[in-house]
């Protein structure tokens, strides 16, 4: 697998523009009643309009077979080796909301949950509780203290927080606590190697008194940890690319996504529409923009197939906003599948379309699973896509003699 680092000699800075709008789980699975994807089933003229005038194609995020996490497939889609480059979600959530950390502090994500009078799982995400319920959970935590370390929770967003540890000879070495199914107990901590005994033993006590906490809560009364994670340290995209890049996010972790990357964080709102209005107050600042979508992963994770219908719908009126800037290449990529039918993230390819004054359109009518697949671009690694989007772009030059 190659990744951008190999290319370095071959990056030139122009004048050119490229936007990458990540559709969060886009890609999905036919639904039984209809044999139609979501994205089969969605109204999207304006997103179809653009395939017909684009090259098409699929996209692996890891490799067949492979269900990726968001971390691993946006990675991908900005040329790191997912393989190579693995980040723990922990850490990209804690730099998404501008938490520091130091090297050699662990950060964790965390969900609020809820669980029954045996301590069995009702719902891992406790109803998706709004932040003003979380928030002040949140203060309720962060009082715990535990002896050798310093504990801090921070809320992220709805029923996320970070668990931030800090002090001597921590280890991410640690196992999570969710066991992705509801019915059992949520798990212990366990250390994958002798040398994070200890950090997983204060995990343990932070987690028995987190329960005691909030076992009067009716909402959410009780917490899950995943995602362990340390300082990453990734090349940065600019620097690689010879790019000025900036991402904009309305979710934190794909804001911690783009400043691992070495990309700019412009602030933006809270819904998609104040990410493009952002996109445009700062178009001519950088001739790299990555802008994120997230509403129909969260509509396939809860396996609701019109909802992720719906989700989709109302992206596509944004699109005409986004092409009015007229950027040199524009991609619609996601970062894995998100079926529906499934409720959770997949290894299923990925739709992905570019458009760019070479793009005159090859004969695909929609936007979808069934009709990409027929595309020029064949079925490509998401590590490839950048190559494509610079080459477009005019930043890449000949490889080689």
């Amino acid at each position: 697998m190659i990744d951008q680092e190999q290319l370095r000699d071959c990056y030139v800075n122009t004048p050119s523009k490229i936007v990458m709008l990540v559709v969060d789980g886009l890609g999905g699975l036919a639904h039984p009643d209809t044999g139609l994807s979501e994205l089969e089933t969605a109204h999207l003229p304006n997103l179809d309009a653009m395939a017909q005038e684009s090259a098409c194609g699929l996209t692996t995020p890891v490799m067949p077979g492979v269900a990726p996490g968001s971390g691993p497939g946006h990675l991908a889609l900005f040329g790191y080796d997912p393989l190579k480059h693995i980040i723990g979600r922990g850490a990209l959530e804690a730099l998404g909301i501008e938490t520091p950390l130091n090297p050699g502090d662990v950060a964790a994500r965390g969900n609020f949950c809820l669980v029954d009078g045996d301590g069995l799982l009702v719902d891992r995400r406790a109803g998706r509780i709004p932040t003003e319920f979380s928030a002040p959970l949140c203060e309720r935590l962060d009082r715990i203290q535990v002896p050798g370390v310093e504990l801090n929770v921070y809320p992220v967003q709805d029923y996320r927080f970070v668990l931030r540890l800090r002090g001597e000879g921590l280890s991410e070495r640690i196992t999570e606590t969710d066991p992705q199914v509801v019915g059992v107990a949520p798990l212990a901590v366990e250390a994958l190697e002798p040398q994070a005994e200890k950090t997983s033993a204060m995990v343990n006590d932070f987690l028995v008194q987190a329960k005691q906490l909030m076992a009067e809560e009716d909402r959410a009364n009780m917490v899950m940890l995943r995602g362990f994670a340390q300082l990453p340290n990734l090349p940065p995209m600019g620097e690689v690319y010879r790019l000025n890049p900036a991402g904009i996010a309305a979710y934190p972790m794909y804001r911690g996504l783009a400043t691992v990357s070495g990309m700019r964080v412009i602030s933006t709102g809270k819904t998609f529409a104040d990410e493009v209005e952002t996109l445009h107050q700062y178009y001519k600042d950088h001739d790299f923009f990555f802008i994120h979508y997230k509403p129909a992963d969260a509509a396939g994770e809860d396996g609701d197939f019109d909802a992720k219908v719906k989700r989709l719908e109302e992206l596509d009126p944004l699109i005409p906003e986004i092409r009015r800037l007229n950027p040199d290449v524009l991609l619609v990529a996601g970062d894995h599948a998100t079926p529906a039918i499934m409720a959770s993230h997949s290894w299923h390819p990925v739709p992905f379309m570019l458009h760019s004054k070479l793009t005159r359109g090859e004969g695909i009518k929609t936007f979808d699973e069934r009709a990409c697949s027929q595309g020029s671009v064949g079925s490509i690694l998401a590590t490839q896509v950048m190559l494509l989007a610079m080459s477009h772009a005019g930043k890449l030059t000949k490889f080689g003699p």
